[in-house]
């Protein structure tokens, strides 16, 4: 067997006596537990040069090689899953995206995400620049982010949008739910993002090496000066750019257990973050278009009770 890459992971204070699957499951958020403990069950992650069971205990002297093997040639399969379709023509195809599907396979999710909807929709009208893993696909959103996102049905709009993204010209905007009152109305976040250097599942702002970002963000609503509703227009895309970017002036995504408190007072799954708005210059009209996804039900639903007096006293009543 060949391997592409050999990794050796650090193991920090709070990690020791953690399960082995668990912790590589945080180092690679991407991965499903399954998917970690069938490599490990494969041999292919090593400790101290042996092979372990997934609830193997590491400990702090542990040395964790992950060896990544070449990967089989897969080709994204068209699968008949549901789209919300927004706008579609000859060039492009407009997704109103729900919470939990991925955009595109990954190692763990080889099925039921985007591209696979995708190829069975349109069929072999897709653009192949991105190669048979992520057909048509242009840009992506997280997994627990919801709303507007475009995918390209030949190269020539996928080039123009590319194009687009690269000059930091394509409108975008999103709404988000932050934990605590935000007292300036409207303001810019401005770092470099990069790699976390320690915990390598996390993003991280003002790293070293990271790619400069931007974000604008302002107030829509203070939510009894608890959380906060805000719109954030980004000229920047980078991995989970507003995500790091709130938390960086301590204003995490409500839900956000990467980026924010482990717990949620609320039965969340993932951050409240919606991608509201997509503008972009057309492939072939040339003319300036515009998208909107509305929020989902359980971003609407939640907005209303953080605004309503009834949260406001049950939460004075607990001493918070």
């Amino acid at each position: 067997m060949s391997y592409i890459s050999n990794e050796k992971l650090h193991i920090s204070e709070q990690e020791i006596n953690m399960r082995l699957d668990k912790f590589l499951k945080n180092k690679f958020p991407d991965m499903s537990r399954s998917h970690i403990q069938k490599q490990i069950k494969d041999g292919y992650i090593l400790v101290n040069g042996d092979s372990k069971k997934s609830n193997y205990k590491i400990s702090v002297s542990d040395i964790i090689i992950v060896r990544t093997p070449k990967p089989k040639k897969t080709i994204t399969e068209p699968e008949d899953i549901p789209l919300d379709i927004i706008y579609e023509d000859n060039d492009i195809i407009i997704i109103n995206k729900p919470k939990h599907m991925v955009v595109h396979p990954a190692p763990g999710h080889l099925s039921g995400t985007v591209a696979n909807a995708l190829l069975y929709h349109c069929k072999d009208s897709l653009s192949g620049i991105n190669g048979i893993m992520r057909p048509g696909i242009v840009h992506r959103i997280d997994q627990d982010t919801t709303g507007v996102i475009v995918a390209c049905k030949n190269d020539n709009s996928h080039r123009c949008l590319a194009e687009q993204l690269k000059e930091h010209s394509i409108t975008r905007t999103y709404h988000a739910i932050v934990i605590n009152h935000l007292k300036e109305e409207e303001g810019t976040i401005e770092s470099t993002i990069g790699r976390n250097p320690v915990d390598r599942k996390k993003m991280a702002a003002g790293v070293k090496n990271g790619k400069n970002a931007i974000t604008h963000y302002k107030v829509l609503d203070n939510l009894n000066n608890k959380y906060t509703y805000i719109e954030c227009h980004l000229e920047t895309g980078r991995t989970h750019q507003i995500r790091v970017h709130m938390a960086s002036i301590g204003h995490p995504v409500l839900g956000d257990n990467l980026y924010g408190p482990a717990k949620c007072p609320f039965k969340l799954e993932g951050q409240v973050l919606h991608a509201k708005t997509l503008g972009f210059i057309h492939p072939s009209s040339k003319e300036y278009v515009e998208f909107e996804a509305p929020l989902p039900e359980y971003f609407t639903k939640l907005l209303g009770i953080l605004k309503s007096t009834a949260f406001k006293a049950e939460w004075r009543n607990n001493g918070q």
